[in-house]
């Protein structure tokens, strides 16, 4: 699994047209083949910064993503950020859930 992460600090003036690229992008994303899940996120401790999350299945559908029309958008919105966009691919080998909370705790 890659877990992919976005974040990009927008001028206030754009956030509106950034929030009307990104968020039904993120809709569609949700549905391509390999992707496990999307999310968009405004950040509530720093002020015009959003977060833009995927999950995907494998490097091969990252990649496919990647070379997309879409994520031509993606690196449109980058050129406009304020400050140098963070972009992170974190690749996940396994997963836990509560379990991990209980095991630590008894």
């Amino acid at each position: 699994m890659i877990h992919s992460i976005l974040r990009l600090a927008i001028p206030p003036r754009k956030m509106a047209e950034a929030l009307g690229i990104l968020t039904p992008m993120a809709e569609r994303i949700k549905v391509d083949p390999g992707c496990l899940g999307c999310h968009l996120y405004m950040d509530m401790l720093e002020k015009n910064v959003l977060m833009f999350e995927h999950l995907w299945r494998s490097e091969e559908d990252l990649k496919h993503h990647l070379r997309s029309n879409e994520y031509r958008c993606v690196l449109l919105l980058m050129e406009m950020a304020l400050e140098q966009p963070e972009v992170r691919f974190d690749v996940i080998a396994r997963t836990s859930g509560l379990e991990t909370v209980e095991l630590a705790r008894s």
